[in-house]
């Protein structure tokens, strides 16, 4: 049900049909406008926030010359001489109503009334679109907001590029019951500051098993996803790409949850009780996975599980599906990785006093090596499976000839020889 605001002013005009420019007092106006339409949600420790709130606290009579306004979008819009009524549909609604840009301004405004700030000298001048669609909302979101800096995370999430992931994930959701806990957007409520959850790493996830655009056998300069770029935009050649690799992400998170509780288990050991002999795991913070139920008891690089993700894409055919069925051979290959490569490349690292971060995902050696290792470890699979094929292909051929045998001794033993 559509919900109505009253915004007190001193005077507006029509800029035209569709648009009211207004000057608005700061001390009443409506702190709950929903967020809908902007790009990110306010973070009162930015820079951003600091300087709207100094400058409204410290005089504010001026405030209204030194700030560039507040943009809303309303699906109508009721004016009287001394206020404008707004009413604002809701999403689920429809609607793409609320703050398009002034969130942080309205925040300010907030925390100014809280700290008994007198504002009754201030005013601010409020834009008013009318019947916006969501598109045009978010076209004037994403040029409004460009004064100031925003991620491109936040600019793709306001073009609905991620639609297609978020709808995605709810099914997953719903089917393996499940709960992600997943950023869209910068300073998004409800999302963790840990990079592991943020919509790019999952992304970075998925490219990893990319078999054909990082494939060291062809012939592109691409061998591997070291250093790999994110694209400012989700253009349908790429959503298609995605969208072929969605099905692998639950493979993907397993993978990178496992070499967590691995790491995890390692430096738990008793023999190593307080002390840590792995570059780059800071025993004294804490990781979140995207998946809610994983947490763990130290940090580390966002990028630390990718060179171990990536090497699993030896083992899926073309069309990204496994070569092998992949609860029969996921857990042993990273327990053979982690035995045999990653944990001593991890300490000798540290004992060499070196930090791994990002640098990890751009040392071509690591990538390199771990999908070596993973070629030799599938072809040792292959000629054992092989080998075994064999073996139960001659044991079938010798138990027939023994069934032949026995018949034909059975025959003789019931023939009555004449006397």
């Amino acid at each position: 049900m559509p919900k109505t605001w009253n915004i007190l002013v001193d005077n507006y005009f029509q800029a035209n049909p569709n648009c009211i420019i207004a000057t608005a007092h700061v001390d009443s106006f409506p702190i709950d406008l929903p967020l809908e339409p902007n790009i990110r949600e306010p973070n009162r420790k930015s820079a951003t926030y600091r300087q709207i709130f100094d400058s409204l606290t410290t005089e504010p009579v001026k405030f209204f010359s030194r700030h560039s306004g507040i943009v809303l979008c309303a699906n109508k819009v009721k004016p009287s001489k001394t206020s404008l009524e707004l009413e604002v549909l809701e999403a689920s609604e429809g609607g793409s109503d609320g703050i398009i840009n002034g969130a942080h301004t309205v925040l300010a405004f907030d925390f100014a009334k809280n700290y008994k700030y007198d504002l009754t000298q201030a005013r601010v001048k409020v834009t008013i679109h009318i019947g916006l669609t969501e598109e045009s909302a978010k076209d004037i979101a994403l040029a409004s907001n460009t004064t100031t800096p925003v991620d491109s995370r936040s600019k793709v999430n306001a073009r609905g590029d991620y639609k297609f992931i978020k709808q995605y994930l709810a099914q997953l959701e719903q089917k393996e019951d499940r709960k992600f806990r997943i950023a869209y957007y910068q300073n998004q409520s409800g999302a963790p500051r840990n990079a592991q959850c943020n919509v790019t790493h999952l992304l970075k996830l998925l490219y990893c098993l990319d078999r054909n655009k990082y494939n060291p056998d062809g012939n592109k300069r691409t061998k591997h996803p070291a250093g790999m770029s994110l694209p400012s935009n989700i253009t349908d050649a790429e959503r298609e790409r995605l969208t072929a690799l969605l099905p692998l992400l639950s493979q993907a998170l397993w993978i990178e949850q496992r070499l967590y509780q691995i790491i995890q288990d390692h430096i738990s050991s008793p023999r190593r009780k307080g002390s840590n002999d792995l570059a780059s795991i800071d025993i004294r913070k804490t990781t979140l996975l995207a998946d809610s139920k994983y947490s763990f008891g130290f940090g580390a690089p966002t990028d630390l599980a990718l060179p171990i993700i990536a090497s699993y894409r030896v083992f899926l055919d073309k069309d990204y599906k496994w070569i092998l069925p992949f609860n029969e051979f996921a857990e042993d290959f990273l327990q053979h990785l982690w035995a045999n490569y990653f944990r001593k490349y991890l300490v000798s690292e540290k004992t060499a006093g070196n930090t791994v971060g990002t640098k990890i995902s751009r040392n071509q050696e690591i990538w390199e090596s771990l999908y070596i290792s993973a070629q030799s470890y599938l072809n040792q699979h292959l000629m054992q499976m092989v080998n075994s094929s064999k073996e139960e292909s001659e044991s079938q051929v010798i138990q027939s000839t023994k069934k032949r045998g026995k018949g034909k001794s059975d025959e003789l033993n019931a023939t009555t020889v004449p006397k």
